[in-house]
């Protein structure tokens, strides 16, 4: 039989901060557990061993936030002693403490993140690693904010186990305040349930469902797309004293003349990929193989720089020695931010990214009555998997044609 109590000792200087600890009795065995929660003498309350929660000095909610992560340190400690009894192998009180330090130090939400996201990386999954790592900076900079939620034994961050609905919601409208979109707040939640589900799969912790009252689902958004007479004169434009201007035009266009790819697939796009007068290459977020006529249009926009002395064909990543992941994103910022100052003086009414080329495409596309089969939904459809449906049983050529409409349109 194991006994797990809440103590109090006052500090040796009168009216300071004493500390709270655990009082652990196994085998007749006693040990003290220091909590890292300090209080006054008087929220203590001796007689029921509890703390007391009042409004002195506007304490109140630092005084209930030490009472709530108690508590959750208790049930942790009786949660091992049961975990202990279930192996059927004799432990000791030390065991208990060995195992209680062990959980507090490996499974915060962030330390189980941050293993996570190590994993990924060495797996080369450096896309995914970043979304982690972006939602983790976002969740610290919230729980910055919520002096009632934060661990006081590890500022800024949570156990997994103390993550609930309440806090989840709470995040959810912090997010809210700050203007975030229902699609990016989405984004962050799922991603924080997909790191708290890996740890109730690993039996770390028990499922209490935090995420049912958060939104998880994917907002219809408004595609931004360009009638083709802008696009002609985003073509069309004189930006000779401007090579920032210049090339973000540059690889603007490209993206359209290429079906509207992706800027990340651009930037990866090998010389070998440029072969017998066609792209093919393989879309890193589906990992689908496509083919593309290489055009004209094409051709002018890669004479105009020097060959790439790296193995890439555009002139994005341009050395091979260079941090690929680094220059890519800092390529894609430079570019997006030369293109709004373009869309400015356009007077275009929405922000113009690298992604509005791929949209225009398909937008172009409908206009010129080609079958939505033939742009395959790529560009429209609600579903990813539809698209690769539809992409996977159409023949190249008939693509190639419906792009050569589209080119054309630009004359």
């Amino acid at each position: 039989m194991t006994s797990i109590k809440l103590n109090f000792r006052p500090s040796a200087v009168a009216d300071h901060e004493g500390t709270l600890y655990y009082q652990i009795i196994h085998d007749r065995k006693m040990r003290q557990l220091i909590s890292g929660y300090r209080i006054f003498p008087d929220e203590w309350d001796g007689k029921h061993s509890a703390i007391i929660v009042q409004d002195r000095n506007g304490r109140r909610a630092s005084t209930l936030s030490i009472r709530n992560g108690a508590m959750h340190d208790i049930n942790r400690l009786k949660r091992i002693c049961l975990q202990l009894e279930a192996i059927g192998q004799p432990y000791t009180v030390d065991d208990i403490i060995v195992t209680f330090t062990r959980y507090m130090d490996e499974y915060s939400l962030f330390s189980f993140m941050k293993k996570l996201i190590y994993k990924l990386r060495r797996n080369g999954r450096i896309r995914t690693s970043e979304t982690y790592s972006a939602t983790l900076s976002n969740f610290r900079k919230f729980l910055a904010c919520q002096s009632s939620i934060i661990s006081h034994n590890a500022p800024n961050d949570i156990m997994l186990d103390c993550l609930t609905s309440e806090i989840m919601e709470a995040y959810e409208a912090w997010n809210r305040r700050r203007g975030i979109t229902s699609n990016t707040i989405s984004f962050y939640n799922r991603i924080i349930r997909a790191v708290y589900n890996r740890a109730v799969e690993e039996g770390i912790i028990e499922d209490q469902k935090p995420f049912r009252h958060v939104y998880t689902g994917i907002d219809k958004t408004v595609k931004r797309a360009l009638p083709l007479k802008i696009i002609r004169k985003i073509k069309m434009m004189n930006l000779s004293q401007s090579h920032g201007l210049d090339f973000a035009r540059d690889m603007f266009m490209m993206s359209f003349y290429l079906r509207g790819m992706s800027f990340i697939d651009m930037a990866y796009l090998k010389k070998s990929n440029l072969r017998d007068g066609h792209i093919t290459y393989r879309r890193r977020k589906t990992g689908q193989q496509l083919t593309i006529k290489w055009t004209e249009e094409m051709q002018e926009i890669l004479g105009k720089y020097h060959e790439n002395q790296s193995d890439f064909l555009l002139p994005i990543i341009r050395t091979s020695d260079a941090d690929e992941r680094c220059t890519y994103r800092n390529m894609s910022y430079n570019i997006n931010h030369n293109l709004n100052r373009i869309a400015m003086r356009l007077d275009i009414d929405f922000r113009l990214t690298m992604y509005v080329a791929r949209h225009s495409w398909a937008s172009a596309a409908k206009v010129n009555g080609i079958p939505l089969s033939v742009i395959s939904e790529g560009m429209g459809h609600d579903s990813e998997t539809t698209t690769r449906i539809y992409l996977a049983s159409l023949d190249t050529s008939v693509i190639d044609k419906a792009n050569t409409i589209i080119l054309k349109s630009l004359e």
